[in-house]
């Protein structure tokens, strides 16, 4: 088995002191080496923004996508090598703004990838603008007022539009959300394990430790992760107001819906038996066709 070592390029990152984004790298590394992914087997695709420095320190087949682009990128990557174990880090800012497209209609493909959102509620590398999940009436750089409309239900997006696995985590616990990587690398299809990953810069009110004070573990509720529609009802209370106590809102973290044995997309696609480049017809002289267009 791998040392989560070996998933480093030698790069250190450049995150700002105490950004959440330690934390998930932390549980990125331990769930890939225990599931013994090797580097020829691991396949990362990143959007734009903070967790997009992923890119020049993780050890593994790499793209750093456009913005928001992320999800298109990982289709045909998994598409032509279903070899691959595809994994997507994506933004709350990229992801679910200009992504939020791309992110609905691969839930309803069941496309076999891991999506990683790391979700901190603001758009961290530009500076401080809100995102499609900073808090209604919370005030940004760019909503000085404070937001007028409410967040994006991203777990309940993620459940109605047919994703087979969907997970929220937070990086102040990281064997917890080692342990929900893990699960949504083993899955087939599409999982989705959306991470409060705490800002320090730019979001003064989501912080570790007002997080700490309000999320719960489902595993310890007696949660039933089965039930498809008691998951989109949950999914109302994961997202909140700013000015909730830690008594009026309760935020679940763990596996929040998980249907196993459905179809993925490429089951539907019997031609790709394995790797395109493996069956790719010989290289053909075409030099007449192009005298013939010149």
């Amino acid at each position: 088995m791998p040392e989560p070592t070996e998933y480093e390029t030698g790069n250190k990152p450049t995150w700002c002191p105490g950004c959440g984004n330690f934390g998930l790298w932390q549980a990125l590394k331990a769930a890939y080496a225990a599931s013994g992914l090797p580097f020829e087997k691991l396949a990362c695709v990143w959007g734009i923004g903070c967790h997009g420095n992923g890119a020049d320190f993780t050890r593994c087949q790499g793209f750093h996508a456009l913005h928001g682009r992320a999800l298109p990128v990982a289709t045909g990557l998994q598409l032509s090598n279903p070899d691959l174990k595809v994994v997507v880090e994506m933004g709350d800012g990229d992801g679910y703004g200009i992504g939020l497209g791309h992110f609905a209609h691969s839930c309803r493909r069941n496309i076999d990838l891991t999506v990683i959102a790391h979700d901190n509620q603001i758009y961290g590398l530009t500076t401080g603008q809100a995102s499609p999940t900073t808090e209604q009436h919370m005030p940004t750089v760019s909503t000085p007022a404070g937001v007028l409309e409410q967040p994006v239900n991203t777990i309940g997006l993620a459940v109605a539009e047919g994703a087979t696995f969907v997970a929220r985590g937070f990086t102040g616990d990281i064997p917890h959300l080692t342990g929900l990587i893990s699960a949504a690398l083993e899955h087939k299809g599409f999982a989705v394990v959306d991470v409060f990953q705490p800002c320090i810069t730019w979001n003064k009110l989501n912080t570790g430790a007002w997080f700490r004070e309000r999320v719960y573990k489902l595993e310890e509720s007696g949660w039933d992760p089965t039930d498809r529609a008691k998951a989109l009802e949950l999914s109302l209370t994961t997202f909140h107001d700013m000015a909730c106590t830690p008594e009026q809102c309760r935020l679940p973290i763990g596996v929040i819906y998980r249907e196993k044995g459905v179809p993925t997309y490429s089951d539907g696609l019997p031609q790709l038996t394995g790797p395109l480049w493996k069956t790719a017809l010989a290289p053909r002289d075409i030099s007449a066709t192009l005298a013939k267009m010149g």
